[in-house]
């Protein structure tokens, strides 16, 4: 069976943040999408994202390998970076997927993350580069004191840092019914991941569904840029026999989010708050006030590459 991907995508700036260094991709044609998590101040962060996923949709429409194109990103941000004192420093996250023969061939640098959902089971598909991820996998941290631990802004793998990165590059086999989510970590550190799956099982309009994201992170205080990129996986033929049906003269539109759109994105009101049936709330997850009250008095802390006093 021939699978197809259908996706719905948002980006908002969030509650605390005076512009959004996130960006997205989404070519539909290619199958492909992306999100990255920009850093290195206002300026270099939105730029870095921007960098990044351009250069991987170059390379991806030039039929490179996904891990090869990270690559290459990495080397324009690296380059751009080294030209421009006012963009040193500057790097971002980047997940991205590309349908493969029935496969998502899933590229994924720093703490951006995707997350699959299949029967009603999400499960995080990718592995944060972080610090906190480093010490609960070591079982020196616990997944709550991470929420609120002075590190979780340190990230250990990055685009635009360093002039080599390792990408982690994997398939996951794709069956109709499954939900592939992908986001920036303005989401995964505002909501947990019980409360993600509740949004995303419980609302199948993918367009509502990635609404409902953005305004359960914003909702629990929005400390930064939320970026969601929600993937449904259908028959390939169901999705051509429904386009057909609504209008079989239509064409396709390759939604991208670059810095025009992100800054306009910046000057609109904030997401409206579904008041209705909210999905993250104090009562639910106590944790969050703890987040809320480590950024409240300023700006939230900034992602920033972690050096390693000692490398091999």
């Amino acid at each position: 069976m021939t699978v197809r991907l259908l996706v719905a995508a948002r980006s908002d700036v969030g509650r605390l943040r005076s512009g959004n260094e996130d960006a997205f991709l989404v070519v539909d044609d290619l199958q492909l999408v992306a999100v990255a998590d920009g850093m290195g101040g206002h300026q270099g962060g939105e730029v870095a994202s921007a960098t990044a996923i351009e250069t991987l949709h170059t390379g991806m429409a030039r039929g490179d390998a996904i891990g090869l194109a990270i690559t290459t990103a990495n080397d324009a941000v690296f380059t751009q970076a080294a030209a421009d004192l006012a963009l040193r420093g500057m790097g971002t996250t980047i997940t991205a997927g590309i349908l493969t023969d029935g496969s998502l061939r899933i590229g994924h640098v720093g703490d951006s993350r995707a997350y699959l959902l299949r029967a009603g089971e999400l499960r995080q598909l990718t592995t944060d580069h972080s610090v906190v991820a480093e010490l609960i996998a070591a079982g020196q941290l616990t997944e709550d004191e991470a929420l609120v631990d002075p590190r979780r802004a340190m990230i250990t793998r990055a685009l635009g840092i360093d002039a080599l990165v390792e990408v982690d590059v994997f398939d996951v086999l794709l069956e109709p019914g499954d939900r592939v989510l992908l986001c920036s970590d303005g989401l995964t550190t505002m909501v947990r991941d019980h409360a993600i799956a509740e949004i995303i099982t419980s609302e199948h309009d993918r367009e509502r569904a990635a609404d409902e994201l953005v305004n359960a992170a914003n909702i629990a205080g929005g400390a930064d840029n939320i970026t969601v990129v929600v993937v449904d996986v259908v028959d390939a033929a169901d999705a051509a026999d429904a386009a057909d049906a609504a209008d079989p003269d239509a064409t396709a539109e390759v939604p991208v989010v670059d810095d025009a759109t992100a800054e306009a994105d910046a000057d609109t009101e904030p997401v409206p708050v579904v008041v209705d049936d909210p999905v993250v709330t104090d009562d639910e997850d106590p944790d969050l006030e703890a987040l809320r009250a480590a950024v409240e008095d300023g700006e939230p802390p900034r992602r920033h590459w972690w050096q390693r006093r000692s490398r091999s």
